[in-house]
């Protein structure tokens, strides 16, 4: 859907609303806005006979166009549906001037919210306008879980395909990274804690959906554009497409490698910019990370005959994603680290194998304790770190798992706790010292 038209709607709608608060809904300003407001659905009417706007986790969205940083005239829509205590409106083919008039008469009166928009819709007349609900706060709960499902098995296919010397379909994993970068620009936590689920035995893919993840929470901890989001979504997915075409007990092997097998991993990036570049409908910005993940910043990495080109920068962000999924998982040859000590191994990189400005911004992101964090209270209580606030870093969901006597508790007990406000997280706790499996915890 042409991003131009949608900006239209967007535009006429707040333009109408505005206008509302100095005149009548029959001034002749505001018939011309409507005329404005229907002629802009009508354009986009020739491609969906349906089209819904509303808000996600109080973001607005408009079909597939998420808004996750407002201008003004986003703003204001925003509050309007706000106002009216609704979850979004779909406008239906065949909408009139007389239906959008009469339904600005009842939004704007202030008497009738929420579900009673229903039944003044039908007594006016309103066929083609219709209140929708988002989802139930139980189907939101469970969405994040559904969509990383989803992207495990679109990654197995991927890796099938692979496997059989087929050209892979890139269709179902456009999809899936769409959904990711919805989800992500709404509540970058809501998958990014999901990363905590790690399957050993299946490493490379699980690891590769990961990367994608956690790239998408830096992404917009960087404020990339939705665009550029989907882009580096399918990049983080496909980077390690390369390690298909390794010998799996290279893949595999414990221990150090020797200087003959380092060399056949260090054909992957060029292994899989060849696989992605036979796919269909792969942007140059995608070919660029699965080829530069392991450039590093200062271009001193692999393959060599890379270093000279001039890649996408969002393929440093990938890499800043790959070090801190492995270095937060367990593999056969380390242990894992706890994610506050992975952000200090990761500042030793700025500079030299890391941006450092991308990885500030990710790191400021997560929070002092990020998500998968095992902390100790003030009060002696031992936490896990579940979910962190977008707007507040400080702000942070906690499940506490051991009293303050050090007791296992028969369930946790959830807390919510904010910078400067006791309890106070006191320090960071060794999951393997207190035999706890955070993944557990988020399974």
């Amino acid at each position: 859907m042409n991003p131009e038209q949608i900006k239209d709607v967007i535009q006429s709608v707040s333009r109408t609303f505005q206008g509302l608060r100095l005149y009548s809904s029959q001034h002749p300003a505001i018939k011309q806005h409507v005329q404005d407001w229907l002629a802009a659905l009508s354009k986009l009417f020739l491609e969906k006979k349906t089209l819904r706007m509303g808000l996600v986790d109080g973001t607005l969205f408009f079909e597939e166009e998420l808004f996750a940083y407002p201008s003004a005239a986003e703003e204001e829509i925003s509050r309007q549906l706000g106002q009216l205590e609704i979850e979004g409106l779909e406008f239906v083919s065949g909408l009139t001037n007389e239906e959008l008039l009469d339904f600005l008469n009842i939004a704007t009166k202030g008497e009738i919210r929420g579900d009673d928009l229903e039944e003044a819709f039908s007594k006016k007349g309103i066929h083609h306008i219709r209140i929708i609900r988002i989802q139930y706060e139980e189907e939101k709960q469970g969405e994040p879980r559904k969509i990383y499902k989803r992207a495990i098995k679109v990654m197995e296919s991927l890796f099938r395909d692979v496997r059989l010397g087929e050209i892979p379909s890139s269709q179902e994993a456009k999809e899936v990274v769409t959904e990711m970068v919805e989800l992500t620009l709404a509540d970058p936590h809501a998958l990014f804690a999901l990363t905590m689920l790690k399957d050993y035995d299946n490493y490379t893919f699980t690891h590769s959906i990961n990367v994608s993840v956690i790239s998408l929470a830096a992404g917009r901890a960087c404020e990339l554009s939705e665009e550029q989001l989907r882009n580096l979504g399918l990049g983080g997915m496909f980077h390690d497409l390369g390690k298909l075409k390794i010998d799996l007990q290279i893949i595999t092997k414990p221990g150090k490698l020797t200087e003959k097998e380092f060399e056949s991993i260090k054909t992957h990036p060029r292994s899989g910019a060849d696989i992605v570049a036979k796919m269909e409908g792969i942007p140059q910005t995608v070919k660029d990370i699965v080829l530069g993940h392991h450039l590093r910043y200062d271009r001193a990495g692999y393959p060599a005959d890379a270093r000279g080109h001039r890649l996408s920068p969002l393929t440093d962000i990938v890499a800043i994603a790959d070090a801190y999924d492995a270095m937060t998982t367990l593999r056969s040859y380390q242990s894992p680290i706890t994610p506050r000590l992975a952000i200090k191994e990761l500042r030793k990189l700025a500079g030299t194998s890391l941006h450092p400005h991308f990885l500030e911004r990710f790191i400021t992101s997560l929070g002092p304790y990020p998500v998968g964090s095992l902390v100790r209270l003030e009060s002696n209580e031992i936490a896990l770190v579940i979910r962190v606030d977008i707007s507040d870093p400080g702000v942070a969901e906690l499940k506490i798992l051991f009293d303050g006597d050090g007791l296992l508790l028969p369930e946790p007990r959830p807390l919510k706790i904010a910078s400067g406000q006791t309890p106070r997280i006191v320090g960071e706790v060794d999951p393997f010292l207190k035999g706890i499996e955070v993944a557990s915890y988020f399974s």
